[in-house]
């Protein structure tokens, strides 16, 4: 059986933050490749809200079926 690369996506986020401090996070889309992904920015920077803040985008990439968060978390 031949080895797979692994498959990758990649989520495109804007996170704006509030005057309380509090941060607004929106998941704009999964996407199969980080040129989908910019292309979307492109189309979302046309709407209000996001026009007026196009700095707060991002792309992260992941890897499909691996664990994310394996060492948990504390709350305080």
């Amino acid at each position: 059986m031949a080895s797979l690369e692994p498959q990758q996506v990649y989520l495109l986020w804007h996170t704006h933050e509030l005057e309380d401090g509090e941060s607004d996070e929106k998941l704009l889309g999964v996407y199969s490749t980080e040129e989908r992904a910019t292309r979307r920015i492109a189309s979302a920077m046309e709407l209000p809200g996001f026009r007026e803040s196009p700095g707060d985008f991002a792309v992260a990439r992941y890897v499909v079926d691996r664990d994310q968060w394996a060492e948990g978390f504390v709350t305080s």
